[in-house]
């Protein structure tokens, strides 16, 4: 199946980037368009997902906005790769397990050839590292399966700023924190996107 690679350099707005996202998924539930891969930076905001709760919001001045991909609260901004997917599961044969599975072993895989050690978690979905017996986020998932088409996708903290995390429980979890790549390995970082991109073409295929 032909997927189109998107790559943008300058910062995204995130409801443009949802509303052309479900464009291009009507587009290919209507057998008009190719599947997607999009790789960016949003714009500073804070997002929703469909289990999130208000107190989760800690100071409620944020730029917020509710989104209907799974999961918590979260923040996208400068320094985070966020990389977007639509997918037709459908004709791939995959179900959203397997799609979530193909999503963690992308990152993992990525991390790992970067020489740092990560894991996913079942019940705190999104890839964590471990670091002087503390256990932190460095990616979170979320998707959203409308038509069987699968979209939306992940963020992987690069050198973002932590501190906007103060502002939110990040995904819902208070005991644990939020980290990036550049504070678990000070290494160059340039080339991760295309590596999360090899990585994922090759374990949707699997």
């Amino acid at each position: 199946m032909n997927i189109d690679i998107k790559k943008s350099i300058k910062p995204i707005n995130y409801n443009f980037a949802i509303k052309y996202m479900e464009k291009r998924l009507e587009q290919i539930s209507a057998g008009k368009q190719n599947e997607l891969i999009w790789i960016l930076e949003h714009e500073e905001i804070y997002t929703g997902g469909t289990s999130y709760k208000k107190n989760e919001i800690l100071d409620n001045s944020i730029n917020f906005t509710k989104t209907n991909r799974g999961g918590k609260i979260t923040f996208h901004g400068s320094g985070q790769l966020v990389f977007y997917f639509v997918l037709d599961l459908k004709k791939r044969k995959m179900n959203i397990r397997k799609l979530i599975t193909a999503i963690e072993k992308t990152i993992i895989d990525t991390l790992d050839f970067y020489k740092i050690k990560s894991f996913s978690d079942r019940k705190n979905i999104g890839i964590w590292c471990e670091k002087n017996n503390k256990i932190q986020k460095v990616a979170a998932i979320g998707i959203k399966v409308k038509k069987w088409i699968g979209y939306h996708g992940f963020s992987i903290n690069i050198y973002n700023d932590l501190k906007k995390y103060e502002k939110i429980i990040p995904c819902g979890i208070k005991e644990k924190k939020i980290t990036n790549l550049i504070k678990i390995k000070k290494q160059n970082y340039k080339f991760l996107g295309n590596m999360l991109i090899k990585n994922f073409l090759i374990n949707i295929e699997n």
